[in-house]
């Protein structure tokens, strides 16, 4: 029974001093240095424009403008217009027309109006897609 309370003074006495404690040393918080800047240099254009955008921009804004406007025509255009027969067959073959133009009434000239309001559109937008914008 003698041999554990020996055994307990050998190992106290092997662990040996109490090491120090060491205290945490103080962080540089100090930021690095910023890089410098040189802002005499022009900067650099990611995108280009083109020639007409470069040296006629009311020209380019006038063709947005216009072309805007072409599109909300459009919009309401087609708003406005009424079908006249139901089902697939009324969309893709529509009525049969004859060949002479007598007066037209105000579906026939609203879809003729459309449609030169949406190849004028069409134009258009081949303009602005070509002016760079």
């Amino acid at each position: 029974m003698s041999a554990p309370f020996i055994a307990v003074p050998i190992l106290l006495a092997a662990a040996g001093p109490a090491a120090a404690v060491k205290t945490p040393t103080a962080i540089n918080m100090t930021p690095p240095p910023l890089p410098q800047v040189n802002y005499s240099a022009p900067p650099v254009s990611v995108m280009s424009q083109t020639p007409l955008a470069q040296h006629a921009p009311w020209l380019t804004h006038t063709l947005a403008g216009i072309f805007v406007f072409l599109a909300v025509a459009l919009v309401v255009l087609l708003a406005f217009q009424t079908t006249k027969q139901e089902g697939l067959s009324g969309t893709i073959g529509g009525r049969v027309e004859s060949a002479y133009r007598p007066r037209l009434g105000f579906d026939q000239q609203l879809a003729r109006t459309t449609s030169w309001v949406a190849i004028t559109f069409a134009f258009f937008g081949f303009l602005v897609s070509l002016s760079g914008i």
